[in-house]
């Protein structure tokens, strides 16, 4: 009677063993499925709508991604999930590229929008950009140009960083350039006394004020 009753207390045993496995490998292909699903979920989704939600998506995917790889270690036969993890992460992945292709190309440079909020400070809205055309200034305007171009700088100067004096020396310098041309365009004398005057006015307050902020710079870096 006692060998009978160990016996079916054995078998109780082994049969909550099995259930338990055969539940714990159902909810490991249950986890895989889940994750193959999502991934073909955020697939269908329209790209500006996963831009929008990119952090919330990707987060969810992190936490899908890990249930279905802890999963794998409770299925005796886990080859075909495996593969079924690794397709859904390969299409993720190639998901993942476009999206920060798309968000990179979105965001704007704060470096670009610095520079071109100098340019146009320096010359007008607009006038000057990254093709650095100065095909608009002509014999007629050049004298307002530079005019505006050293005033500016002239009253901006104590709050310029080195890498504004940087840019407003290259600006300067293509100016210069554009007026080499622009003398042989009808340039007035009169104009061309006036702009040697600013050019006169300009060159040392350049020279001071970007030697200043090299040095503020540099001693910021050591402090």
């Amino acid at each position: 009677m006692k060998k009978r009753k160990l016996f079916i207390g054995i078998a109780i045993i082994a049969v909550g063993f099995t259930s338990c496995k055969d539940e714990k490998e159902t909810q490991a292909k249950k986890s895989v499925d889940t994750y193959v699903v999502y991934v073909d979920s955020v697939e269908n989704v329209a790209i500006e709508d996963v831009r929008t939600n990119w952090q919330a998506i990707d987060a969810a995917y992190q936490l899908k991604m890990n249930e279905a790889e802890t999963g794998l270690a409770n299925l005796k036969e886990s080859a075909a999930e495996q593969e079924k993890i690794n397709a859904s992460k390969a299409k993720y992945e190639d998901l993942k590229t476009k999206v920060q292709v798309d968000l990179q190309a979105a965001s704007p440079n704060p470096m670009t929008n610095t520079k071109q909020n100098l340019r146009n400070a320096l010359f007008g809205e607009g006038k000057v950009g990254d093709d650095m055309n100065f095909d608009w200034v002509n014999a007629s305007n050049i004298h307002e140009v530079y005019q505006l171009f050293v005033h500016t700088a002239e009253d901006n100067k104590d709050k310029y960083t080195r890498e504004d004096w940087d840019e407003i020396k290259l600006m300067y310098e293509a100016l210069d350039s554009r007026k080499n041309t622009v003398e042989k365009e009808g340039l007035s004398a009169s104009d061309n006394r006036k702009i040697a005057g600013l050019k006169f006015k300009f060159a040392p307050m350049l020279k001071v004020n970007r030697m200043g902020a090299k040095s503020e710079e540099m001693t910021k870096a050591k402090q």
